[in-house]
């Protein structure tokens, strides 16, 4: 932990692309999945369709996979043809919990960023409408 009290994650450089990948651990924490469940389950994440296509939700499950965050067995569907399932595995945790704390620390300075930017530009801005006001 730094003198900020943020504690950094030693597994990645933290782009806005894996935020894919946290979504999809918190989804396999308590439960498996496969590909068009999991791609259902990202809309509480903020996914929407065509956010998404199965080609790039199978890529990234893939590379998870290979760097052991989740594992993954094929079982026979009720209907229809085999599923791959995914599940998260105890690195995959652990991974997750490293994201939630580099996540809070980044919560923090953007609320710090956002509370300077309202005291200093959304004082500005109250006085540009009033003179806005005044001129009309």
């Amino acid at each position: 932990m730094n003198e900020q009290g943020f504690v950094p994650c030693h597994h990645s450089k933290h782009k806005t692309g894996r935020y894919l990948e946290v979504s999809l651990l918190i989804l396999l924490y308590h439960t498996s999945g496969y590909g068009y469940k999991l791609k259902d389950g990202l809309r509480r994440f903020g996914f929407q369709s065509d956010d998404l296509n199965l080609g790039s939700l199978y890529k990234g499950l893939r590379k998870m996979e290979k760097k052991g965050s989740v594992s993954s067995h094929w079982q026979k569907g009720k209907k229809g043809p085999k599923r791959r399932i995914y599940e998260i595995t105890q690195e995959g945790k652990e991974e997750l919990d490293e994201w939630m704390t580099f996540l809070k620390g980044r919560k923090r300075k953007i609320e710090r960023l956002i509370d300077q930017y309202e005291k200093t530009v959304g004082e500005d801005r109250v006085d540009h409408e009033q003179d806005t006001n005044r001129q009309t």
